[in-house]
């Protein structure tokens, strides 16, 4: 017997090893994990570049914004906004201020662009750590936020269709619009259409799960179905519904906005051989920016006043709600997110970086093309990292080839998914202040004004609702009650920095 159950003995384990040979020497960060594949991860990275571009190159050309400079603190931003929040969260320009110091005559001087951004984010700043901003965000209407959401999206497509029709000169401080773009060339409507088509046949309408379709039944208008006819029809359901999923999985795989991005890049030198004569490797040198008191008091009255109501809505609250929405499970903190914006211009503006902020259109982008995680936007950081230290102002040389109509293709994209997010108004009352404040917006072209008028009709349409009996008057219009309480209503007890 004991012989038996010697056989059947397990061989001793191996002799321990020293736990330091198996302790990794490097983790990474749980918030740069990725959360599907690399290629759809670089996609993403490049999917808010349709924004970001016309507004650096014509800060660029028209304001003498030193590139090297904006390109080394908003690839720093990228870095650590992905580090800190673990989504794709965007680092876009402050586009009022932007518009407001290329329109103006003569246009802002980079001291008074610098102190504008400086104005903005010592009052998101204020609001962030004040907890004023958690309130504002718990307890604004969602389908006034939606209607800001709408508005923005809807702005975005317009220019981007403007951006594929009709040749644009970034360099000119006029808002109009050229002539028509021709069909034909590196820059012509053929392109822009083939981007189009290869984008929508490689990524379709987004991240929407495909409703599966049931299979047969066994009753058909009263007719009794035998089994096996059953059998057959649910396994060609069955062959039909794979093939379709292994061809929809090949296709996510394809990095489609990066391949969209480096095709314009190549069409850039054919565009004008001479940029490789005009070529200077090398950044330039950072600089501390000389701002004066009258460069506040400019900054501050033309620049950031119309931009303060904007960076409040578009860039924390809508960024907010859209990360909500999109990550359910790592919803952004409000607070988190104005410091965010706070603090990276309170360190750039100083050397003059461009104004910066999280964009609700940068982030919708950058999900539509694949980003799902912090890793995203830390591939776009390291991406203009090097492309600062290498080629430096140099690079604006090359962008300024870029062909506008590729650009107008991936902001295109970006808006519709931004609008997109407004899908979910339930009532015919909630889409009812949603349009109205979205029309407003676009009319007026002021998110604020729109944002007013959106609260003012909430309120009203609550009014006519409201119950008085017993004494009890509906204190707070429904605020009280608003679906805005998620995770961000934990703010005042979370750290700034998780």
């Amino acid at each position: 017997m004991s012989h038996i159950i010697s056989n059947n003995e397990q061989p001793p384990p191996p002799p321990p090893e020293t736990p330091l040979l198996h302790q990794p020497r490097w983790r990474l960060p749980s918030t740069l994990k990725l959360k599907t594949s690399l290629c759809s991860e670089l996609s993403g990275s490049v999917g808010d570049l349709g924004t970001y571009i016309p507004i650096v190159l014509a800060l660029s050309l028209v304001n003498n914004l030193d590139l090297t400079t904006t390109l080394i603190f908003t690839s720093l931003y990228n870095i650590l906004t992905g580090l800190l929040f673990g989504l794709p969260m965007p680092v876009q320009p402050m586009k009022s201020i932007a518009a407001v110091a290329i329109s103006e005559s003569p246009p802002l001087t980079i001291a008074q662009i610098s102190a504008a951004g400086l104005s903005v984010s010592a009052v998101l700043l204020f609001l962030g750590t004040t907890g004023l901003m958690s309130f504002l965000y718990r307890y604004l209407p969602l389908p006034v936020v939606r209607g800001v959401q709408l508005s923005q999206g809807l702005q975005f497509a317009f220019s981007a269709i403007k951006y594929i029709r009709y040749q644009q000169d970034l360099a000119s401080a006029s808002s109009k619009t050229g002539p028509p773009r021709p069909w034909f060339g590196l820059d012509g409507l053929i392109v822009a259409l083939v981007a189009v088509l290869f984008l929508v046949l490689t990524t379709g309408a987004g991240e929407d799960t495909r409703s599966e379709q049931q299979p047969p039944t066994q009753r058909n208008q009263g007719i009794v179905v035998q089994q096996d006819q059953v059998d057959v029809h649910h396994g060609e359901y069955i062959n039909q519904n794979n093939k379709i999923s292994r061809r929809l999985k090949i296709l996510s795989t394809i990095p489609s906005a990066l391949i969209v991005f480096i095709f314009g890049l190549l069409l850039c030198f054919f565009r004008d051989s001479s940029i490789f004569s005009d070529m200077k490797f090398g950044p330039s040198k950072i600089s501390i920016v000389k701002i004066t008191w009258d460069d506040f008091k400019v900054g501050f009255v033309r620049a950031a006043i119309p931009q303060i109501p904007l960076s409040i809505l578009n860039s924390v609250i809508a960024v907010c709600k859209l990360s909500g929405d999109l990550f359910p499970e790592r919803e952004a903190s409000a607070m988190q997110v104005s410091v965010s914006v706070g603090v990276m211009n309170f360190v750039g503006c100083w050397f003059g970086a461009m104004p910066c902020c999280h964009g609700a259109g940068g982030l919708a982008g950058q999900y539509r093309f694949g980003g799902r995680s912090g890793a995203s936007v830390v591939f776009l950081g390291v991406g203009k990292l090097v492309i600062a230290l290498v080629f430096g102002n140099s690079f604006g040389r090359i962008l300024s080839q870029f062909p506008i109509g590729i650009l107008g293709v991936l902001l295109l994209f970006a808006g519709i998914e931004l609008a997109m997010a407004s899908k979910d108004m339930n009532s015919k009352q909630e889409s009812f202040v949603m349009f109205i404040c979205a029309a407003v917006s676009l009319t007026g072209s002021s998110a604020a004004l729109g944002f007013f008028v959106g609260i003012v009709l909430y309120l009203l349409l609550k009014l006519r609702e409201l119950d008085c009996g017993g004494g009890n008057c509906g204190f707070g219009f429904g605020f009280l009650s608003n679906s805005n309480k998620t995770k961000s209503s934990k703010d005042e007890e979370a750290p700034l920095i998780s």
